[in-house]
């Protein structure tokens, strides 16, 4: 896009990518999370008048810890980065923002968007659980969010969908069940997972990926309608 692109759409609202650069597993890349970010918001883009972004691709990944090629930002920093992008797009006359946000440690995004609808709705969080729960029914997935958590069937899913090269042999036998974990914060993820995969990515399709997707881009709708712009 260039800046006549944008004056001639004329956007009321913009969609930010928010992702992560974290470990995987042996099978999907440190990039996953802000590749799912990205293709969640391609598929916004080209079904609404929304304005897409450039991802946020490194976030708070620090249940990760040490995992090699993992790398985090305080969530002070995020914070930050995010309302310093809502206050430049206001200045160009784009007054509302969704955040798509592909990484379950990305915490402060709900905090953010809470500040920002103090007066007025500006600012909406997407997918949320309800959202991410309706794609998982509605594309048959075998695995619950809770127990699908990380490098799973739902993630190995889009990828294999929408960015099949990102995914590497290996996938069909990484299955491995932590869904108790009550010390997650605590002591992160090693604690209960040692190849950095917690679900069920043996259950992935490229159909299911689809599926999820066309789900998810139909629950958008109500999102725009909470921010006046139904």
């Amino acid at each position: 896009m260039t800046t006549t692109d944008v004056q001639e759409q004329a956007p009321r609202v913009a969609v930010l990518p928010v992702g992560s650069y974290e470990q995987h597993g042996a099978y999907l890349p440190l990039i996953t999370d802000t590749a799912i970010a990205c293709v969640i918001t391609r598929e916004l883009a080209a079904a609404y008048p929304v304005m897409a972004l450039p991802p946020i691709s490194i976030a708070c990944s620090h249940e990760h810890g040490t995992w090699p090629g993992t790398v985090s930002i305080s969530a002070r920093t995020l914070h930050a980065v995010i309302t310093d992008i809502a206050s430049s797009l206001e200045a160009s006359g784009v007054r509302k923002l969704v955040l798509v946000n592909a990484h379950g440690g990305n915490y402060v995004l709900s905090n953010i968007v809470q500040e920002a609808n103090l007066t007025e709705p500006r600012m909406s969080l997407f997918p949320q659980g309800r959202e991410w729960n309706s794609a998982r029914e509605h594309a048959g997935l075998s695995s619950s969010a809770h127990d699908d958590m990380h490098a799973g069937e739902i993630e190995t899913s889009i990828l294999l969908h929408s960015e099949p090269d990102l995914v590497r042999p290996g996938y069909e036998a990484a299955d491995h069940d932590a869904s108790d974990r009550p010390f997650l914060l605590t002591l992160g993820m090693k604690a209960y997972t040692k190849s950095g995969v917690i679900g069920f990515p043996s259950q992935a399709t490229a159909e299911k990926g689809a599926a999820v997707l066309r789900s998810l881009t139909e629950s958008f709708a109500d999102h725009l309608a909470a921010l006046g712009e139904g």
